[in-house]
């Protein structure tokens, strides 16, 4: 494997990894958020599932986005007859996002993309000590 192929792996992984940060993100930012009006459903907690990819230039196996999903487990319930969102019955539904388990996988995503990042520096820094001997 060559230095370019070493990087293109790298960067495909940096964009992986920098497109699961957005959607964790979106995630916590919606941790919260009801429906706007009664009995409606509420932020439903995304998803992002990947798959390999042939890079035909290089024969190179990257990592690539494959969809973003959403979760299909059930909204938590709560009573609270005073929101502006309660159902006939005093309830409101409350996104599926468990806070948690998404700083768990930002904090996976921050770990991948910063050992792709190192891998990226690695070959760059080959790459240039080659340069400077071919001088």
């Amino acid at each position: 494997m060559d230095l370019e192929t070493s990087m293109r792996i790298a960067a495909a992984g940096m964009q992986a990894q920098s497109a699961r940060l957005r959607v964790t993100a979106e995630n916590l930012a919606n941790a919260q958020s009801t429906a706007e009006s009664p009995g409606g459903d509420p932020y439903q907690r995304k998803t992002i599932s990947f798959a390999n990819a042939l890079d035909r230039a290089t024969g190179a196996r990257l990592v690539e986005v494959r969809r973003y999903g959403t979760d299909p487990a059930a909204f938590e319930r709560r009573f609270e007859p005073s929101h502006p969102a309660a159902d006939a019955s005093g309830y409101v539904l409350y996104p599926n996002v468990n806070p948690l388990i998404e700083l768990m996988d930002m904090r996976e995503a921050q770990r991948s993309f910063e050992a792709n990042l190192t891998a990226l520096q690695q070959a760059r820094g080959m790459l240039q000590r080659t340069l400077d001997l071919l001088r």
